[in-house]
C-alpha cells in the first residue's frame, strides 16, 4: 500500500512504499536484497538516521518500526508522550527525504508482545533481510529477551549492527530532548538534533475566518497527532502539492477573541495563489520563533500587531 496516494501530488513526487507487517514485507520484497533499521522511530532524528546508514548497503533500504508504540501495550497506565512525528503519511514524507525505500509497520499487540525474542528474529531472518542495524540499547521479544548481540547470534548470514549514541556536542541525541527543546520555543536546538527544520503536517479545515475578517486569511491546520512547538507567533515555510511559501504561524489558544479555545495551528500564507477550499494537507516547518503568545485589549490592537509580525516574519526572507 502507497499512503502517499492520500494526498495527491503533495509527495513531491517522493514515494516510500509501506508494507503493514513482516508477511507483506516478504512478498512486496521478494528477489530484492534490502537492509532493515530497526526500532522505535519517533522523530527520525540524527541517531535514527545513523541506525538507518548503517542498514544501507545491502540493495534497498528499509525502516521497521510498530504501531501502537510499545508503550502504549505493555504499560497501558502510563500515557505515551505526544509524537514528533505521527501520521504514517508524514512518516513516508520524511523517510523519502532520507531517501529510505520502504517502511514496515508491524502491529503491536499483547499477543506480539508475548512472542520471544528468539522467535521474532526467525521471523526476520525468513523475509529474506540482508542486513540489520538497531541503536545500541533496542530489545524486543517477550520480556525484553532479545537484543542487538543475541540478534546477531540468532540469524545465520545476515549482517547486524549495533549503532552507539549520537550525541551533538556533549548532548545525546534523543526524542526526549528534541520534545523539551520544541515545548520550550527552542527551536535552533530541536533543528539541530534532528538534522533539518522541524514541521507539521495536518489537513487544513473550517475555522472562525477571523483572520479574513481582519484582512489576513489564515490556514487552520488540524495537526491530530503531533507536537506543536511552544505557543507563540513563528516566521515558517509552508509546502503543499506543488507549491512552497514562507508565512507567519500562530501556535496557540487566541487568548484575545477565545479564551476557551484548544491549542490550534493558524498559518497566514505570503502567497494569492492558496486554495479556497478545506481538506487538503499542509505541512508547516517551523523557522523561527518572533514572539511569545499575548493577550491584546482589542480587535484593534490584535491586528496592528498582525501586521508588526508579518513584517518580523517577512525581515528574515
Amino acid at each position: 500500500m502507497i499512503w502517499g496516494d492520500l494526498f495527491g501530488e503533495f509527495s513531491f513526487g517522493l514515494v516510500v512504499i509501506t508494507y503493514r507487517g513482516l508477511e507483506e514485507l516478504k512478498a512486496g520484497e521478494s528477489g530484492s536484497e534490502f537492509g532493515l533499521a530497526l526500532g522505535v522511530f519517533d522523530g527520525f532524528h540524527l541517531g535514527h538516521q545513523a541506525v538507518i546508514d548503517a542498514a544501507r548497503g545491502a540493495g534497498r533500504v528499509g525502516v521497521l518500526t510498530f504501531d501502537p508504540p510499545p508503550v502504549e501495550i505493555l504499560a497501558p497506565g502510563r500515557k505515551a508522550p505526544r509524537k514528533i512525528i505521527g501520521s504514517l503519511a508524514h512518516q513516508e514524507r520524511v523517510l523519502a527525504e532520507l531517501k529510505v525505500d520502504f517502511l514496515v509497520v508491524v502491529e503491536f499487540t499483547r499477543e506480539f508482545a508475548a512472542v520471544p525474542g528468539r522467535e521474532f528474529a526467525d521471523e526476520l531472518a525468513a523475509t529474506g533481510v540482508k542486513r540489520l542495524a538497531a541503536g545500541h540499547d533496542w530489545s524486543f521479544g517477550k520480556g525484553r529477551s532479545g537484543n542487538v548481540d543475541l540478534l546477531d547470534e540468532w540469524v545465520e548470514g545476515i549482517e547486524v549492527f549495533k549503532v552507539e549514541p549520537v550525541c551533538a556536542g556533549e548532548e545525546r541525541i534523543s526524542s526526549s530532548s528534541i520534545r523539551v527543546a520544541l515545548e520550550e520555543g527552542d527551536l535552533e536546538k530541536a533543528a539541530r538534533l534532528l538534522g533539518r527544520e522541524y514541521y507539521v503536517f495536518g489537513e487544513v479545515q473550517q475555522g472562525k475566518q477571523l483572520g479574513r475578517t481582519l484582512g489576513f486569511p489564515t490556514a487552520n491546520v488540524a495537526v491530530a497527532e503531533e507536537l506543536l512547538p511552544a505557543n507563540g507567533v513563528y516566521a515558517v515555510t509552508a509546502r503543499w502539492e506543488n507549491h512552497q511559501v514562507s508565512g507567519v504561524a500562530n501556535v496557540g489558544t487566541r487568548p484575545t477573541v477565545d479564551a476557551s479555545m484548544k491549542r490550534n495551528l493558524e498559518v497566514h500564507l505570503f502567497s494569492n495563489d492558496v486554495p479556497d477550499a478545506y481538506g487538503w494537507i499542509l505541512e508547516v516547518g517551523f523557522t523561527r520563533k518572533i514572539r511569545a503568545e499575548k493577550k491584546f485589549n482589542g480587535i484593534d490592537e490584535l491586528k496592528a500587531q498582525i501586521i508588526a509580525d508579518i513584517a518580523a516574519a517577512k525581515s528574515k526572507l
